[in-house]
């Protein structure tokens, strides 16, 4: 079956299509196609398959193997369709549909020149190829298959050179393989037909792709013009601005699509999201209680409801609405941000005993939501409280290694340097490749310690297996201004810097450029950082401690 010969709704609900009027069969064969409609009738769709399968290998019947591939098409028996469709081109020649199906289920098995020779019989007989379905098809599969479906894709546009079809399917097997610029160039010499869309919406990604978003803009605004009913267009114009950061034309957009559309809960949770982007509080929350009162994107619609009360400085509207949250996506976030509010406010002790309720009811969070009370507690200087939560949380689960490393750091605070190294080898003992482990000891020894040659070796063993990881370069480069090695750290900070402009790092960068004659540069560094962090208790303490004042 082609795509888009029914829609997904009807693909799952509705039975195959009665079967045709047959030619003269054998006794055993009528007798075996009566069972196989009794048993479709009963639901047993299997019984149905294997009797359909088994006369269309034995009579070679296009009229049987097509009822076979339609059933087999409607379980998903991926095998019998292939065979079926085989059997249905083969003995319908002349069948345009029959052709279709062979194509596209030989693709789906992988087996992509077979596929393109039955799509060009279809693109012969002037019928509805589907050479963006194979291009599709093949974006999971390897380099090679790739590149073989492109050499059949170019031995057969040689023959249809102007073939839209050819050309868009071509086109995306270009952006497959990251030639965005080499798509968008064939696009845009071969102009799609009258009522073709997806060129333009793949156009318009290109762009996208290609860093030059503003310039889909116009093109978007121009293909509206010209279809204005077409919602994959209004859709795709409406994201983009959302992508140009152009809140507010964006809300009109989605606005306009909710109305044209007012079923559609994905247009009315989408317009939500851009309002709340836009900070029209009162809009959002308007469209996110439509949500919850038509029973859809229940959990985000609370979760959000929550983020505009704290916006409107009503924590306990913000807590009512979390409370709400139910499990999945939202539920971690819902419970992340409870649990803040309630610190906070100094409502500690009511914070615990809701995690505690949180993980009797949903005991597949637990250890999140023991990772959200330690983590929210430290961050509010509660450090006691926290390690309290972690000591409890392992006797419960004392083989996890995200409570272990979080321990570990917990323990660094405290200055518990033999408890933080008993959990990071804890944890290096089962995965001796975890980076973060290695970068974390790695980073204290040298930092806290004088064991400069065992850290530079667990920081090196790091570096490895994240070689482009900014806390790893930076840990790094600091080893190797404790070991003397000015120059090799200056170069690796520097890097660190590049990738992560973080606070730490330029108190490292300008401490090494400092002891290697370059103070100057030093002070600049720092003074760029200080303008974003001027408490910065780190840059503070470092710039005091090499220069004699906290001021530069």
């Amino acid at each position: 079956m082609s795509p888009g010969h029914t829609s997904p709704a009807e693909e799952t609900t509705a039975a195959p299509e009665k079967p045709k009027v047959y030619g003269s069969f054998s006794e055993d064969t009528v007798f075996s196609l009566l069972s196989a409609e009794l048993a479709g009738q009963r639901n047993r769709f299997d019984i149905a398959l294997d009797n359909y399968v088994t006369q269309a290998i034995n009579t070679q019947d296009p009229g049987i193997s097509e009822r076979a591939f339609r059933i087999a098409e409607y379980l998903g028996a991926d095998q019998a369709a292939l065979d079926t469709s085989l059997i249905w081109a083969k003995n319908a020649p002349d069948d345009l549909e029959a052709q279709r199906a062979a194509a596209i289920q030989l693709a789906r098995s992988g087996r992509y020149d077979d596929s393109m020779v039955y799509m060009e019989k279809v693109l012969q007989g002037k019928g509805d190829t589907h050479f963006d379905f194979l291009a599709l098809s093949a974006a999971d599969t390897d380099q090679d298959t790739r590149n073989g479906l492109m050499k059949s894709f170019d031995r057969l546009l040689a023959r249809h050179p102007k073939n839209s079809q050819l050309i868009f399917g071509k086109a995306l097997l270009l952006q497959q393989d990251g030639d965005n610029q080499g798509a968008l160039t064939l696009l845009e010499n071969n102009p799609p037909e009258d009522g073709e869309i997806a060129p333009l919406l793949l156009r318009a990604r290109l762009l996208q792709n290609l860093n030059r978003g503003k310039e889909a803009i116009p093109l978007l605004e121009k293909s509206i013009k010209k279809y204005p009913d077409d919602k994959r267009l209004r859709l795709t114009y409406a994201r983009m601005l959302v992508e140009q950061d152009r809140m507010d034309d964006a809300k009109v957009q989605f606005s306009n699509l909710v109305q044209q559309y007012p079923e559609d809960d994905e247009l009315r949770f989408s317009l939500a999201l851009v309002c709340l982007e836009a900070k029209a509080w009162d809009e959002a929350k308007g469209y996110l209680e439509e949500l919850i009162a038509r029973d859809s994107h229940v959990d985000s619609a609370h979760l959000n409801l929550g983020r505009i009360a704290e916006e409107k400085n009503d924590p306990q509207g913000a807590l009512e609405e979390y409370e709400q949250v139910g499990a999945g996506n939202d539920y971690l976030p819902a419970q992340l941000r409870q649990t803040d509010i309630l610190v906070t406010s100094g409502r500690g002790a009511e914070a615990s005993k809701r995690l505690a309720a949180a993980r009797d009811e949903q005991p597949d969070y637990a250890i999140q939501l023991y990772l959200i009370e330690a983590e929210i507690f430290s961050a509010n200087n509660q450090g006691e409280q926290a390690w309290k939560v972690l000591q409890q949380a392992l006797l419960q689960y004392p083989d996890d290694l995200n409570l272990l490393y979080t321990r570990a750091m917990q323990a660094e605070k405290r200055n518990d340097l033999a408890q933080m190294e008993k959990d990071l080898r804890a944890i290096l003992k089962r995965d001796p490749d975890n980076a973060m482990a290695l970068n974390a000891l790695g980073y204290t020894l040298s930092d806290r310690t004088t064991r400069y040659a065992e850290a530079k070796e667990l920081i090196e063993k790091a570096h490895q297996l994240n070689p482009d990881d900014p806390a790893v370069l930076d840990s790094l480069g600091w080893v190797n201004f404790r070991l003397g090695n000015l120059d090799e750290a200056e170069r690796l900070l520097r890097q660190a810097l590049e990738r992560f402009p973080d606070q730490e790092v330029a108190a490292h960068l300008g401490e090494v450029l400092w002891a290697n004659g370059k103070q100057g540069e030093a002070r600049k560094i720092w003074g760029k950082f200080l303008k974003d962090q001027p408490d910065s208790p780190l840059l503070r303490s470092t710039i005091k401690r090499l220069t004699g004042s906290e001021t530069l």
